[in-house]
C-alpha cells in the first residue's frame, strides 16, 4: 500500500495569502509613519547640531562661517551630516546674515534644501 499523499489545497492556501495581506497591510503604514517620523527627527538633530556649530565658530572668531565646509576644516563639525529627506550632504541651503550684522561671513545659518512639508505642516526648507 503506497503512502497517502497530503498537500493544502486552494482553499487552505487563499485563506493563508489573504491573512498574510491583511496583516501586511495593517502593518505597512505603521512602518512607512515611522521611518518618515525616523527622518524627520535625524533633520532636525542635523540642523540643531550644525546650528550649533555656527554659532560656537561666530562667538570664537567674531566672523561667521563661508561654509560647513569650513565647520569641518577647522573642528566645529566631524563631517557635513547628509540631509536625510535629500539623502545628499550638498543639498543644504546656506542662509546669509542679516543686511545690517556687523560680522563679516557668508554663512548665518543653515536650512534643508528638501522639498515637501513636515508633520506640522510647514516647509522643510524652513525648519
Amino acid at each position: 500500500m503506497a503512502p497517502a499523499h497530503r498537500g493544502f489545497t486552494l482553499i487552505e492556501l487563499i485563506v493563508v495569502l489573504a491573512i498574510v495581506g491583511l496583516l501586511a497591510s495593517l502593518v505597512a503604514p505603521r512602518y512607512v509613519r515611522s521611518v518618515d517620523n525616523a527622518r524627520e527627527a535625524t533633520l532636525r538633530t542635523s540642523l540643531n547640531v550644525m546650528r550649533d556649530a555656527i554659532d560656537k565658530y561666530t562667538a570664537d572668531r567674531g566672523q561667521y562661517p563661508d561654509s560647513l565646509q569650513e565647520l569641518v576644516s577647522r573642528g566645529y563639525l566631524r563631517h557635513v551630516p547628509e540631509d536625510p529627506v535629500t539623502g545628499s550632504r550638498d543639498s543644504w541651503q546656506m542662509v546669509p546674515p542679516p543686511a545690517d550684522s556687523a560680522l563679516t561671513g557668508s554663512m548665518a545659518d543653515v536650512r534643508s534644501g528638501a522639498r515637501g512639508r513636515g508633520p506640522s505642516g510647514l516647509p522643510y526648507a524652513s525648519w
